[in-house]
């Protein structure tokens, strides 16, 4: 976690009622039940935010309470989930799972119940994307989203067009900060700028070849940083001038007065993204299919940017976020990672990297 508050200078809530929604938007609540439901979510701030900002406005407009379950990141949770299924109990009938955290979860089978997109009909307002199909049906509706993304110092160099920039020593040698664990999605980027996307994951060749094109550029990186406050630092300090940094603390360091600026580049940014799924042994299939519809209403997406600092699932024009607003937390265009090939190749990934590393400039 990053020395400098990530969501220290976002608004104020304003309640529900500020933003406007109407019954007719998110549903007329429903009096005299005593519906409920376990949601986990990432603890701390995030999970703060939403038993202030999100579940009460859920509670108010639908009747079901919330009951707030911290998980840790998605793999410990998961493996979490898959023994308390084994012992037949559920921890959470909601749990957040990132899409690689999704993926593991449809392989091993048996631990998240399909859906039923009826029930949810503001999912249309989704990106068939976020939409996680496994072999069953849809396993997982898109909660929030955050981006990586290009940075740059504006007191001391131009807003490159394009992350190829970046391999260009006569302005940049020895200024860069690149993150250095090989799934930081560098590898996305560059096979974005170079090469064609994910599909050049498909293959060991693909990966090694855009492994060596990052190689190319180790002359340009003064830090490899393995912690949000490394990368903060090197940027306040002016020891790099450019790189990969998380959007939304960068635009807080920037409010903050720190030389630092985000940039969508014609190739975009990496956006990661959670995903609601619902345990097997949930008996709570209405009531998430209430809440997942919930989250899945602009409105509401809106409301996580502002309260919460993630970028919105849904197109910009089905929101009231200002272009500000917008600008803070999301962009265009997205770099998808190579989710599954990180999976499917990770040890070879990993040490091929990690020899790219270690071996000279």
């Amino acid at each position: 976690m990053s020395t400098l508050n990530r969501r220290s200078l976002l608004k104020s809530a304003t309640g529900i009622a500020g933003l406007g929604l109407g019954a007719s938007v998110i549903g007329t609540p429903l009096i005299a039940q005593t519906r409920s439901l376990k949601i986990g979510s990432y603890g701390g701030y995030f999970e703060d935010s939403f038993k202030t900002h999100i579940y009460p406005a859920f509670t108010e407009a639908t009747g079901i309470a919330v009951e707030s379950v911290t998980q840790p990141n998605s793999s410990d949770w998961l493996i979490t989930m898959q023994q308390a299924t084994a012992a037949g109990s559920v921890p959470a009938d909601i749990s957040l799972y990132a899409r690689d955290t999704m993926i593991k979860a449809s392989r091993i089978g048996g631990l998240i119940a399909p859906l039923d997109l009826t029930k949810m009909p503001a999912t249309s307002n989704l990106d068939e994307y976020f939409v996680f199909q496994g072999a069953e049906g849809p396993l997982g509706v898109g909660a929030m989203s955050w981006f990586t993304s290009m940075v740059i110092n504006p007191d001391e160099v131009e807003a490159p067009a394009s992350w190829a920039e970046f391999w260009d020593t006569d302005k940049f040698e020895a200024s860069l900060g690149i993150a250095q664990r090989f799934n930081a999605q560098f590898l996305d980027i560059t096979a974005a700028t170079f090469f064609d996307g994910e599909e050049t994951f498909k293959t060991k060749e693909g990966i090694l070849a855009i492994i060596d094109k990052v190689a190319e550029l180790k002359p340009n990186v003064a830090l490899w940083w393995s912690a949000e406050s490394q990368m903060e630092q090197a940027m306040k300090n002016g020891d790099v001038i450019g790189g990969q940094y998380y959007l939304d603390v960068s635009n807080l360091m920037a409010a903050d007065g720190f030389p630092i600026k985000p940039i969508f580049p014609k190739e975009g940014n990496p956006q990661d993204y959670g995903s609601w799924c619902l345990s097997s042994l949930s008996e709570k299939g209405d009531e998430a299919a209430e809440f997942m519809n919930f989250t899945s209403d602009p409105a509401i997406q809106a409301l996580m940017s502002r309260m919460i600092g993630t970028a919105p699932l849904v197109d910009k024009s089905k929101t009231d976020l200002t272009d500000d607003e917008f600008a803070f937390v999301s962009g265009t265009p997205a770099i998808k990672p190579a989710y599954e090939a990180y999976l499917d190749n990770e040890t070879f990934i990993q040490e091929n990297w990690n020899k790219m590393l270690a071996g000279g400039a």
